[in-house]
């Protein structure tokens, strides 16, 4: 059997729902940034960023099966819930139904939906084992959903995302090794060569922390748009991400860098960042 009794949750957990809906949501920001507006058809721009998203985390599962085991030992393909190839077919089809709604876009999205969709199979085949590299490609994935969602009101939309992306590119690099310096033992145990396992963790933490604070100075380029209330919102959200970057500074192992839920406190910030960037798109544009 591909699927067992339990396979309509199962299916809805394995996307993992939340980081797709995040996703979702922050392609409908990119377009807000752009317009100061949200029209009927921007709901395709959610929908296919859902699929997408959901579609790569499907298949990072499949190619990550016996990393998982180690590390995400609660993920649905370890625990038995659904089978190899029935999380491979299942992806299959979420790649093919986000790309096909893409089209009714326009070429700007269709070409970045496209891209992304082959940038996510490599990712998991490839790049997820290569020191940063694959760190450097999930963060073009995150901050790519502001461009897309951009990219629906045209070249101008993209131009006017770029601060935007740039800022969530880099929070997203820190992000990337903090959860590698977490996952240390599981990667080396499957032959992956992350940074932390190339440099150390302690090193890997500094470089996490260089790209928070370059997160946080880009944060400030909307200012000439946005003015200082958009700086009150942002602040706050630059000191948590500054505070869970720095947090795990002094820690020599995997399992002290996990529990001071330094990943956490930057997944937070950038949920915080998405309202905040929307909120000054609705209401200082």
């Amino acid at each position: 059997m591909v699927f067992n009794l339990t396979s309509t949750t199962t299916l809805l957990t394995i996307l993992r729902p939340v980081n797709a809906l995040a996703a979702g949501l922050a392609s409908l920001v990119g377009y807000v940034i752009a317009t100061g507006t949200l029209i009927s058809g921007s709901f395709f721009l959610f929908l296919v960023v859902f699929l997408i998203t959901g579609a790569g985390n499907v298949i990072n599962d499949y190619f990550d099966r016996e990393i998982d085991k180690i590390n995400r030992p609660l993920r649905p393909i370890p625990q038995g819930k659904i089978s190899d190839k029935g999380a491979l077919i299942y992806s299959v089809i979420l790649f093919i139904a986000g790309i096909s709604i893409s089209l009714t876009l326009g070429t700007f999205c269709a070409v970045i939906a496209l891209f992304n969709s082959v940038l996510l199979i490599i990712y998991s085949l490839y790049l997820k084992r290569t020191a940063f590299i694959g760190n450097v490609a999930v963060a073009y994935l995150s901050a790519s959903m502001f461009l897309f969602g951009g990219a629906y009101f045209g070249i101008n939309g993209i131009i006017l995302n770029i601060p935007i992306a740039g800022i969530t590119f880099c929070a997203m690099i820190s992000r990337e090794i903090l959860k590698d310096a977490e996952d240390i033992k599981g990667d080396m145990a499957s032959g992956a060569l992350t940074l932390p396992g190339r440099i150390g963790i302690g090193k890997s933490l500094l470089i996490a922390l260089f790209f928070t604070i370059s997160a946080v100075i880009i944060s400030f380029v909307p200012f000439s748009r946005w003015g200082l209330l958009y700086c009150s919102g942002i602040i706050p959200v630059d000191l948590i991400v500054l505070y869970g970057a720095i947090k795990p500074l002094n820690c020599k192992s995997p399992e002290c860098v996990k529990n001071t839920s330094a990943s956490h406190f930057q997944k937070y910030g950038m949920f915080l960042s998405l309202i905040v960037f929307l909120v000054s798109a609705l209401l200082l544009t």
